[in-house]
């Protein structure tokens, strides 16, 4: 895992800094774990533009992303790890003994040839799934189910983690990469290790081209625009455009949008650490 930087040939190439794709090891994803790619552009199934600063992009394919791990007990060899253009991470090809290939959200330090297995006789070891009960105190983890057989909903991009910290009566506690303290029932799968390309974060692109290869347009200041367009527009010159907040006039420092009766309140131990300004 390590970023590659370009020699300054042109204003672009100046500062950019991306991944050097050194622990990717095919560029031909498995064709039958492939699914088409609906994309809408923002707009709602009237034609009208819901969501701004959408459209365009390279055209892509889904890879099927195996998020339950429930062909337990079963080994699988790692064939290849490749790129995904629809997530931050990596994923994994996995080939089991029956002949069946699956692909998996890639843990950091995962090799090809390397032996994995789910369910009750794993061992915790990087890229297995056990149940949370199983996992020694102290384990990192990813890619966590929220409730047993759902399939992983907690912790999937690129570098992130969790850490167990104990098991209380049915629930096992885990600290989340917010900072947030909850609990998780403990009959619920995670997969051992953090997740791969870690350094996405530091990631430069040096070009707004690239953002419109992901698919993603110019995005206008709101202290630019006139009062009718939005609450931080209009004021002669360069206005600041007064408190932050969004188009539709929600505060944007500060303000807490979490509903206060929201279901899953009750499993919070502690919230997550605010932000330092």
């Amino acid at each position: 895992m390590a970023l590659k930087k370009y020699k300054p040939t042109t204003s672009s190439q100046r500062f950019k800094l991306i991944s050097a794709f050194d622990e990717v090891t095919t560029s031909k994803p498995e064709k039958s774990l492939l699914a088409p790619i609906h994309k809408s552009g923002g707009r709602n199934r009237q034609g009208k533009m819901t969501i701004r600063y959408r459209g365009g992009g390279h055209k892509r394919r889904y890879r099927m992303i195996d998020f339950k791990r429930e062909k337990d007990n079963v080994t699988a060899t790692v064939s290849s790890i490749e790129y995904d253009p629809n997530r931050t991470a990596r994923i994994a090809l996995l080939e089991y003994e029956d002949g069946e290939k699956r692909y998996i959200v890639a843990p950091y330090g995962l090799k090809v040839g390397q032996k994995l297995l789910s369910g009750e006789k794993a061992k915790p070891s990087v890229g297995n799934a056990l149940y949370l009960k199983d996992i020694p105190y102290g384990t990192i983890l990813h890619s966590i189910e929220l409730r047993p057989g759902q399939g992983a909903k907690m912790a999937r991009s690129a570098g992130s983690h969790a850490q167990l910290l104990s098991i209380e009566g049915k629930f096992a506690i885990l600290k989340l990469p917010s900072g947030e303290t909850r609990m998780v029932l403990k009959n619920c799968k995670a997969t051992i290790g953090m997740v791969s390309n870690i350094e996405h974060s530091i990631e430069i692109s040096g070009k707004a081209g690239r953002s419109r290869w992901k698919g993603n347009r110019p995005r206008t200041r709101p202290v630019s625009m006139n009062p009718v367009d939005h609450p931080m527009g209009g004021g002669e010159g360069h206005a600041s455009g007064g408190l932050p907040r969004s188009r539709k006039a929600v505060p944007g420092k500060g303000y807490k949008t979490r509903k206060p009766k929201k279901d899953s309140n009750r499993y919070i131990i502690e919230r997550r650490k605010k932000k330092r300004k």
